[in-house]
């Protein structure tokens, strides 16, 4: 699909294969945070996500795309639709970037790609993030892709003992 490739990477569905990038993924402590996950995911959990991963937007209301690095064909993070809402046409994102590919515009290429796909392909209003106060890449990433704050949510998160806020952000298509 020509919508979900861009210059040096391209999105695509999730395959049976993603199970040891999934596991990698989802386990590495470091993106608890933003995940707000507080426990590890078991292969057996994570391959049967992989079994209904086929399930439309629609009726999952989430779609999690694999961002694959297009030279080599790695995968190198992923970027979901959440809480999709098709009646009020809205969408929370999240991106994860592998640590070693961090920091190399993946991520803003990813977010582009994923935003062209959700405002003309699934003709969506708007899109949301929630980014943690401390996540000053993604703050930077949200903002330079003209998503606007809308809001901060003050002690929201606790995360190694400390309370922090969570800054809410938004992009309504023009």
């Amino acid at each position: 699909m020509e919508t979900l490739k861009g210059n040096t990477l391209y999105l695509r569905a999730l395959e049976p294969e993603d199970l040891n990038f999934l596991y990698d993924i989802e386990n590495n402590e470091s993106f608890w945070e933003v995940s707000h996950t507080q426990t590890p995911f078991s292969k057996f959990i994570l391959k049967q996500y992989l079994e209904n991963a086929h399930l439309d937007i629609y009726e999952a209301k989430q779609l999690r795309l694999v961002i694959v690095e297009a030279s080599s064909n790695l995968q190198i993070g992923a970027i979901d639709l959440f809480d999709y809402n098709p009646l009020h046409k809205r969408a929370g994102v999240g991106i994860v970037i592998h640590p070693e590919y961090q920091q190399k515009g993946f991520a803003q290429e990813s977010l582009a790609i994923l935003i062209n796909y959700a405002f003309t392909h699934l003709n969506l209003h708007q899109l949301y993030a929630n980014i943690t106060s401390k996540n000053t890449n993604s703050l930077n990433l949200f903002t330079k892709m003209n998503f606007k704050e809308m809001g901060r949510k003050k002690d929201w998160i606790l995360c190694n003992g400390k309370f922090i806020d969570e800054i809410s952000f938004q992009l309504i298509k023009q």
